[in-house]
Formats: C-alpha cells, structure tokens, sequence
C-alpha cells in the first residue's frame, strides 16, 4: 500500500550538509529577484506529494527482506512529472525532495513540458542478484502504480539503475494494463522503445555546455589546450570524458568512486574506458599517477566537471579549487557558500539544471517517440539536444545580463519564472 506523507519544507533531517536545504537555500536566493506574488513564491517551495513505500523482496535462500522506497513529485504544473530513481543505501527523502524540485527546474530552464520527479530505493544494488535485482524492482513498480503513468509521471535511470532496470518497470506496469505501454518510462533499451542517443546523452550535454561557456568566457578556444578534469566515472562522466576526448579536449583526469588517475599530458579515454570496464576500477591504468577524489577536485586545470554525488564542492574546499571553470554534470554538487567563495574568485559555474539537462531532453525525446510510435535516428537526436541546449545557454546568458547576476542564479530565476507564469495563469483550484 503506498502511504501518503504530509509534510512542510522545514521536516527534512537535520545534517551538515542536505542537499533539501542546499535546494531551498538557492529557491529563496533566486526568487527574490523575481516580482511573483509571495503565494506562488510559497507554492512553488512545496512538493506536490510526497509517497513511502515498504515493501517485501524473496531473496535467492528464500528468506524475505524489508525495502523502503520513496517517490516525490515537486511540481506538476508544466506537464506530467519526470524524473529518475534511484537504487542506493544512501538514498533519504531529503535527498529525493532535493533532486525533485532540481528537475522542476531542469526541465522549465530548458523548456520542456514537464514537472519534476524523483524517486529511490534505499539498497546498494551490488549487494543483490540479478533475480534479486528483478524482484526488487517488479515489486517497486507495483508499488508506484497509482502514481505513474505516461500522463502523469514518467520514471528513467539514475544512480544504480539501469536500461533493464527500466524494461521491468515498463514490463511491469503493461502487465497490469493488459497491453504494452512502452511511454511508461525513459532511458529502456532500444529494441523495446528507447531512443538512440539516450545513454550517452547526459555526459554528451554536458560538454555542448562547456564548449558554449568556454566561447562565452573567451570568444575563441583551442580544444587541444584546455585541459578537463571529471570527478565519476559512470555514465554520466564516462559519455562527458569520451565526447570532450572525441573533441579533442585533453581530459588530464577523471575518477571513480575508489579514487581517480591523472596525467598532466592527457589521458587516452578510449583505453581508460575499456580498462574500467575490464577491471571494475580506475586504479592501476597505465601512464598515470594515483589521486584521491579529494586531490582531483583541486588539480590545476581549465574545466572542473563533478559528475559524482551532490555537496562535492563547499566551503572547505572551495578556496583550494584551482579550476578556472566548474560545469556540473551532477546534481547540486556545489553548496552555497562554496558558490560565494568561487564567484569571488572569478569561477565561472555552469549550473547543474542547464549543464546535465542533457539526459532529460533526450528522455523527452524517447517520450514523444513512444508515444507517436516514430523514431528518430541517432543524428537527428544529437541535432535536437545540441540546438536546444544552446539555445538554453544564451538564453541563461541574457538573463545573467539582465538581472546582473551569475549563471545559477540566472538559470534558477528562468526556471522559477517560467514556473510561476503557468502556475499564475492556470490559477489555484478549485
């Protein structure tokens, strides 16, 4: 049975570092600027709905484990939610209310007719089986039912889940349809309705956003003589890594969960990538030296690009930070008080909600398809998510220059303001 849950912005857990409150912090930061009645500024701090879940899983000796799961729709005033899930012991509720209105965000900033959404399991889904895996996620589906639909709620991949992952929960709830329902969610393999370009998708936004920054800081730049660092080695940092390396970007260092790899000459992405995949980690490639995630952060370098967890970059280190600019392939990587200090600095940040909205503009992509039974080739995928991510930038650019404010606050200022306009013309019901 899924379990509704009141609750105010101020219930979150208490820590040192929530991203829910990081999220909140830079909500009031970027409203103020906006002329919005203070009910809408109000509204908009508010999930729509917040649900948990406990839930029984069989496991392969036959003994039966408890799961908690959470699904949070921020916002449905745009469209339908969207948003992945998320299969990790670390997974709170804060966390997934945070990441939630990101994606609200996300989604308005760069246009697209969805809310935002997000969702999560509390497993490390190395810890199960394959069939474990399966059930775990069939049961969860079951459980998400009377939220999710194509019209409603869409769910795609996140940390720790995968295209199979999502062919479950498509094969899931069509079962309880009756028939297929292949728009149910996003980022599934091809040959059941995904879209060509959707794994390398985020990863591949991220780096149309820094080449776009890197013209918008300098006019003109040479690929080859600007060095790139990546904080995570998943999909997301590998796609970044491999589509910068592509471009000729000389990508000095990147990093896993167990530590990274740096040469200052450049890395050979290409064999790095295929070493990950042999051996499981970073550590040990040929030609480069050891660093921790601590001491990759800090490396000199033109383009810092966190693409691991959320609160990598804060007050502590922020000062020690030498890169000239950060594009955030994760969500919510830098605090606030970390975002004063490297302002101060002259650090340009290419925020989260426009850097990595490159995952959820090709999710939109996959949606539309499914839905008119149409398919697009890989090109006209890549074409789309570069025009659209382009046009987003300038369009943050021109409200930076407008407001006179830095590129988050200008990005949070578009998306709340285009949130806010519908919210206001659609009026309060009833």
């Amino acid at each position: 049975m899924v379990v509704a849950i009141p609750t105010t912005p101020d219930q979150s857990p208490v820590q040192e570092l929530s991203a829910y409150k990081t999220a909140l912090a830079q909500y009031d930061r970027a409203v103020a600027h906006i002329d919005i009645d203070d009910g809408v500024k109000e509204f908009m701090r508010y999930p729509r709905r917040e649900f948990a879940v406990n839930f029984p899983v069989r496991r392969d000796d036959n003994s039966v484990e408890m799961f908690t799961g959470y699904r949070v729709h921020h916002s449905t005033v745009m469209g339908p939610s969207k948003g992945g899930l998320r299969y990790s012991s670390h997974v709170t509720l804060d966390e997934i209310r945070a990441l939630a209105m990101w994606m609200t965000w996300k989604c308005a900033v760069v246009n697209i007719p969805y809310g935002g959404a997000k969702g999560g399991v509390v497993v490390d889904p190395k810890s199960l089986s394959e069939r474990e895996l399966e059930r775990l996620t069939r049961r969860y589906a079951s459980e998400l039912i009377p939220l999710i639909s194509p019209h409603s709620d869409i769910p795609a991949p996140d940390m720790g889940t995968t295209p199979q992952v999502m062919a479950w929960i498509m094969d899931t709830y069509s079962m309880h349809a009756g028939y297929s329902v292949p728009a149910i969610v996003t980022g599934k393999p091809i040959h059941i309705g995904g879209s060509e370009g959707r794994i390398e998708a985020t990863g591949r936004g991220v780096v149309v956003a820094m080449a776009e920054a890197l013209r918008f800081k300098h006019g003109h730049f040479d690929a080859t003589e600007t060095s790139v660092v990546i904080q995570g080695f998943g999909n997301v940092g590998s796609n970044a890594a491999a589509h910068a390396h592509s471009l000729g970007f000389k990508v000095v260092a990147v990093s896993d969960v167990s530590g990274g790899i740096y040469n200052p000459d450049g890395l050979d992405i290409p064999e790095v990538r295929k070493y990950h995949a042999e051996n499981g980690a970073l550590e040990g490639f040929p030609n480069s030296q050891a660093v921790t995630n601590t001491e990759l952060l800090q490396l000199p370098c033109d383009v810092l690009i966190p693409a691991a967890l959320e609160n990598q970059i804060t007050a502590d280190n922020a000062p020690k930070i030498r890169a000239k600019m950060i594009v955030e392939a994760a969500n919510g990587p830098t605090v606030p008080e970390a975002d004063d200090i490297l302002n101060e600095r002259d650090v340009l940040i290419v925020p989260d909600i426009l850097a990595n909205a490159g995952g959820v503009i090709v999710s939109y992509f996959e949606w539309v398809q499914d839905l008119q039974a149409f398919f697009w080739d890989v090109d006209e995928v890549y074409r789309r998510l570069e025009r659209i991510m382009i046009d987003a930038f300038n369009a943050m650019v021109r409200t930076s220059e407008k407001y006179e404010v830095d590129l988050r606050m200008a990005a949070q200022i578009m998306g709340i303001r285009r949130v806010a306009d519908a919210m206001i013309t659609r009026g309060f019901y009833p």
